[in-house]
């Protein structure tokens, strides 16, 4: 019944920046991991960021420098601030969580295009 609802993307010029939020629409509990994934036309889906309940993350080499995750951990709040948009950037991303009893939830995407 829970779902996740990602909300930001759209269109950019290349070197612009996009703020992505991903949020539930139900109670979520003990959750350990969220994360954004991404998948571009043709490609398949792949790992951009992640975020443990820590705090610790890891990004995917193609956007570290240029892409932070950080989350609200009361709200179970995921957010992605990306910055230097390039044109290999244009994805579908969607939002992931994990609970410590590795039950997965996702979002339905959100659009982003980076193009001049």
């Amino acid at each position: 019944q829970v779902q996740l609802v990602e909300s930001g993307g759209g269109l950019v010029q290349p070197g612009g920046s996009l703020r992505l939020s991903c949020a539930p629409s139900g109670s979520i509990f003990n959750i350990n991991v969220m994360a954004w994934h991404r998948q571009a036309q043709g490609k398949q889906r792949e790992l951009v960021a992640a975020i443990f309940s820590g705090s610790s993350t890891n990004y995917a080499d193609s956007v570290k420098g240029r892409f932070t995750i950080s989350r609200d951990n009361a709200k179970n709040t995921v957010y992605l601030q990306m910055n230097s948009l390039k044109p290999e950037d244009t994805a579908v991303y969607y939002c992931n969580a994990v609970s410590l009893r590795k039950e997965a939830y996702w979002g339905q995407g959100t659009q982003v295009t980076v193009s001049s």
